[in-house]
């Protein structure tokens, strides 16, 4: 009977071996950017209106635009006081310098289970009647994180200053409120930076502040402003009406 015989490589003591391991690497995943809801209505300068609806990253610089106020703010109009969910582009509001014409409305929409709400959780704050003083607010007013305030009274020496309402919780007067069923934001848009009056609290209107172009991806600012078809540019939002302090007075007072 005759055997084949199968004739193994010699392994050499020391020699270096040729033979090579082949790893598979997994494909590069990307993580999705996470959105939330927002939709606008606005007026142009010709007298146009629209509508739309879109999602945008769940980033400040979206956010902070659309999440002043919550439903039942009522805002003083040449009709009377009408609830900020009821207001449409072209409504005349009295503001604190005169009778101004409403420019644009954006709603944001919040859901407590959100993947929007796990990675930055947003919360909204409910000012009791009378915390400022009489009829200040009157009644409860629910404000979204972006609302500042108008202190005329600044006890720095600034003057009169914007102020965010969260360094404001005391957990009485002011309370911090986590959304537990899906809520609509709103804020309010005129041709310029305004302040009125939200159930007798001054306030003010959306501007996104002093933001440079430059340092903000390009995709992301044509985005921004798509939000925004009443303008054409960052420098039409104009000026601040007051300058804004941060969360902390340290951190410093905005220019106007």
């Amino acid at each position: 009977m005759t055997h084949s015989h199968q004739v193994l490589p010699r392994t050499v003591p020391g020699a270096i071996s040729t033979q090579w391991t082949v790893r598979r690497r997994a494909a590069p995943t990307h993580k999705a950017r996470v959105t939330r809801r927002f939709s606008v209505q606005w007026i142009d300068r010709t007298g146009e209106y629209g509508d739309l609806a879109k999602f945008a990253p769940a980033l400040p610089l979206f956010e902070d635009a659309f999440c002043g106020f919550g439903r039942g703010a009522l805002i003083p109009t040449i009709d009377g006081a009408v609830a900020i969910e009821d207001l449409t582009p072209g409504s005349l509001v009295q503001t604190t310098t005169g009778i101004a014409p409403l420019m644009w409305v954006g709603a944001m929409t919040i859901t407590p289970d959100s993947p929007a709400q796990e990675t930055s959780p947003l919360r909204m704050y409910r000012v009791a009647a009378d915390a400022f003083g009489l009829g200040r607010p009157m009644p409860d007013l629910l404000l979204g994180p972006a609302a500042r305030l108008l202190n005329r009274a600044a006890i720095d020496g600034t003057g009169a200053v914007l102020e965010p309402i969260a360094p404001m919780v005391d957990g009485v007067s002011v309370i911090e409120i986590t959304p537990v069923s899906t809520i609509q934001t709103y804020h309010l848009g005129f041709l310029g930076h305004r302040t009125f009056v939200a159930n007798g609290v001054e306030v003010e209107s959306m501007h996104p502040g002093p933001l440079n172009p430059e340092r903000i991806d390009p995709a992301m600012m044509v985005l921004f402003l798509s939000l925004f078809p009443h303008m054409r540019q960052i420098s039409d939002f104009g000026r601040l009406c007051f300058p804004r302090v941060g969360t902390d007075r340290r951190n410093g007072v905005y220019a106007a």
